[in-house]
């Protein structure tokens, strides 16, 4: 099979750059949401990364323009239903996240293949609401998408072993190092990471600075961005998700920091509300 055109569903931080980094590579792409107008500020999020890459002369404008004449917006499904791939990136929320893809199911293509961008949810489950449970497998990328090299790709009980080649080989094609994933929840980085970011938040609960507790991440174990930056930027209350979902699933060792919670409660979600264990109002 080859993929030549892909719908991402969900156009926030996640779909949009997942879609940027389809259109890149030269792939014709849908971005939907269940309003045009989230599409369309998904597009254009994508248009102010690509003209960073302009200014860091990375890029020239009428590539920037070729790249973008790729990515077409819409409310709903149908634009995309010739896809070949379907990349779901809507919020971490399992019933939501059903109800995608039994509406995809009926939607697209028979042979085309539906993927979850999920960091916790059960592939198998979400396999489960469609008549294609063979061509159900998750595709994880990391945040930033259009900087993060790694894509975990994880089959569900029925996904077959070609699916999860073509994904792999897809995920070569625009420029990551695909790993294959265990269908269990948070697969493996987030299996690892989401403590961490537990126990920064807890320091802070404990009154350190996240200043403090970042800049010792950075320096101490050589990690790009702190936890709290990092929870920040993928979204207070996506991190929240997980957490519970891991906990549901894998017992109170992953319980969330009490301090998450309230920030969540508080509207404090990081970057997106300008605001979270950092002020981003004058960016």
């Amino acid at each position: 099979m080859e993929i030549k055109k892909i719908m991402v569903v969900g156009a926030g931080i996640m779909g949009s750059g997942i879609a940027q980094v389809c259109v890149e590579h030269g792939f014709a792409t849908v971005l939907t949401d269940v309003k045009e107008e989230y599409a369309r500020k998904g597009k254009e999020n994508a248009a102010h990364f690509l003209e960073r890459k302009v200014q860091k002369q990375r890029m020239t404008e009428a590539d920037k323009e070729k790249t973008l004449a790729l990515l077409e917006t819409a409310e709903g499904y149908k634009k995309g239903a010739d896809a070949d791939l379907v990349i779901e990136a809507a919020t971490e929320n399992a019933e939501v996240k059903k109800q995608i893809f039994r509406d995809l199911d009926e939607t697209c293509k028979a042979d085309a293949i539906l993927a979850s961008n999920t960091s916790t949810i059960s592939i198998s489950m979400l396999a489960g609401n469609t008549k294609r449970p063979c061509k159900v497998a998750g595709m994880h990328f990391f945040v930033p998408a259009p900087v993060m090299k790694l894509v975990e790709v994880t089959p569900g009980l029925l996904t077959e072993a070609e699916t999860v080649d073509i994904l792999m080989e897809f995920a070569r094609q625009i420029g990551k190092e695909p790993v294959k994933a265990p269908d269990t929840s948070a697969f493996l980085v987030n299996r690892l990471l989401d403590p961490m970011w537990n126990e920064a938040m807890y320091l802070v609960m404990e009154g350190n600075r996240p200043e403090d507790i970042d800049k010792a991440m950075r320096l101490g174990a050589n990690h790009p961005m702190g936890p709290l930056e990092l929870a920040d930027y993928a979204g207070l209350d996506i991190v929240l998700a997980v957490m519970e979902q891991m906990q549901r699933d894998l017992g109170d060792k992953y319980k969330p920091c009490p301090l998450l919670r309230q920030m969540v409660q508080a509207g404090l979600l990081g970057r997106k509300t300008k605001r979270g264990f950092y002020d981003y109002s004058k960016l």
